[in-house]
Order: C-alpha cells, then structure tokens, then sequence
C-alpha cells in the first residue's frame, strides 16, 4: 500500500498516575503511547486516510509495544529498529486547580535521536500526498535535525506536499534555537501550523493572527498558514483568503493531544479535497472531541466528527 500521508518523528511510552493522585505516591501507572506525529497519523488513518508513521525504535518489547498499539488504529508503522535498548518516556501527573499540570521527560539518547535518511522509507515519503513532521523532531539531536532537513527537501523534490508543525517544547530548546532551526526548514514547507503564542515568542513577531499568518506567508512563500488561538479557534490564510474558524464547545478531561487531532483531521480532509474552510471546521471539531478522551490519541469515528460539526457548523470566509 502507498500511503498518502506519512508522517516522521518520535513516539514515547506515556505513564500516569491516576486521577488525583500525585507521581511521587503512585502504586500503579497508565500505560499508553504518545508522540505528534504519530498522533497526527492516528488522527488522520481514523478519520478514513491511509497514513504511515515512520521513526527508529529499540528492538525490544517496549520499542513493540508502540508499534503494537499504533497498528491498532489503521496507521502502517515503518520502523527502523535498533540495538539501542532506550526507548523514550514520558512521566504525566495531570493537575486540577490551582495545581498544574506536571510533564517529566526521559528520552536522552532514545533510539530515534540518531535516525538518519537511509534508515527510514524514504519511497514511501516521495509517494505520499502529504509529507508530515514537527518542530519537535529536529529539537531532540544534531542527527535528527539534519534528517528532517533532509525528509522535507526530498519530499518538495518528488513534488510531495510538506505539512510542518512549530510544536516548541520549551524543555527541548531555546526560542532562539528554535527559531534558527525552524526558519531553516521553513523553505520546503507548504502548510504551517503554529499556535499564536509560539509565533510571538519563538518566531519573534507581532500583531493579530491574521497579521502573523500574512508576515509569514510574505516572508517564507507558504501555500498555507494555519494559527491555533485555543479557546479563540483557529485562522488559516491560504491564497490570499482568510479563514476563522471558532472553536467548538467541548468538556476537557485530557487535553494533550488536541493541537495533533487537529493537524491530523486538517491533513486528512486536504488529502480527501476539502477546502481549506471545509477542512478547517473539521479540524476544530476533532480537536473538540480529542479533549473529552484521556490519552494522547484522537480515538474517533468520522460520524462522530461530522455530528460535531453539523450541530455547530463551519467558519468564516472572507
């Protein structure tokens, strides 16, 4: 099968306490996976496209048991596995007022850190509609930032779509190395997503969203910019038309995630041929579902998605 989205970067193991419980007393920990990109293929391959996730894994049960539970939901995982025995996690004690949420990583040295080119796919990327990877991949090794480079030229070069993520996790670098590293990839990108308050504080910019989107199409060519405002929803330019697309009312019990059902349910309907205000509306009313499940993985239906957006409708074009 040839995928029509293909998406590269980590997957890490997820353990939490359970509600209300704090990390430091936990008897026992929720075992789950989690990483954006595959996210994001999990999110589409559920909504109805055929997706492939790519990335090194330890050759060991723990590097299979993120294959295992991705292969659950439709997304063909097409690893290059390793000696190393590091497999990445993440610690997640979830928080209520006024305690926050607390985020402890342990992926140092994790295998995927010294993917290179020819270790993954790379045909399966030149045939794909859409290629797909995020600004935190090239944050976690000198290696892994060459070969996103890498990923994203070969794809602009067999004519694939790029679909880039800035995704900054200030635990993994700085705004300003993020911003060099980033706006180096930026030039083999054709849809940019990127929450409003990363462009202002990692990209280093001003104005509304709709002035942040048009600064960086004119700076950077884009064909598409997508800027999420959480609760405000989310606006895309895209040859010149604005798109607002409020976002749908919904319960939170987990919010990691949201921002990659988003891309993730956008991605599919670009794939599918929506346009941009079409896939937009989808996109907000996935992320909306996303929040009512825990874990990191949009677990949805379309008609569910399409329920959502029937009882709320779509955006603004103007």
């Amino acid at each position: 099968m040839t995928p029509d989205l293909v998406t590269f970067g980590e997957t890490m193991l997820r353990l939490s306490p359970p509600a209300g419980e704090r990390l430091e007393t936990a008897t026992e920990l929720d075992f789950r996976t989690a990483g954006a990109e595959s996210n994001v293929a999990i999110a589409a391959a559920r909504l109805g496209t055929d997706a492939c996730w790519l990335s090194k894994l330890p050759d060991s049960a723990l590097g299979r048991r993120v294959t295992n539970e991705i292969q659950t939901h439709g997304v063909d995982p097409r690893v290059a596995w390793s000696t190393s025995s590091r497999q990445g996690t993440y610690y997640i004690e979830q928080g209520a007022a006024p305690r926050p949420t607390t985020v402890i990583y342990d992926r140092t040295d994790a295998a995927v850190t010294t993917a290179e080119p020819d270790d993954l796919n790379r045909e399966a990327i030149r045939n794909a509609q859409v290629f797909y990877t995020s600004g935190i991949t090239p944050a976690l090794s000198e290696t892994l930032e060459a070969t996103t480079a890498e990923l994203l030229a070969d794809a602009q070069s067999a004519g694939t779509a790029t679909a880039f993520d800035l995704n900054y996790r200030g635990k993994l670098w700085s705004p300003a190395e993020a911003k060099a590293t980033c706006e180096s990839l930026f030039s083999d990108v054709d849809i940019l997503v990127a929450a409003e308050r990363d462009i202002r504080h990692v990209l280093d910019r001003e104005g509304d969203a709709r002035a942040l989107a048009d600064g960086l199409v004119d700076d950077f060519g884009f064909e598409t910019v997508i800027v999420t405002r959480g609760d405000e929803g989310a606006l895309a330019l895209n040859d010149g038309t604005v798109y607002d697309q409020p976002a749908f009312e919904t319960e939170t019990v987990d919010a990691i995630g949201t921002g990659d059902a988003f891309v993730g349910a956008y991605l599919s309907r670009h794939i599918a041929g929506d346009t941009v205000g079409d896939a937009l509306c989808y996109a907000a009313a996935t992320a909306a579902l996303k929040r009512t499940i825990e874990g990191d993985l949009a677990v949805v239906t379309p008609a569910e998605v399409e329920r959502v957006v029937e009882n709320r409708g779509g955006g603004i074009a103007r």
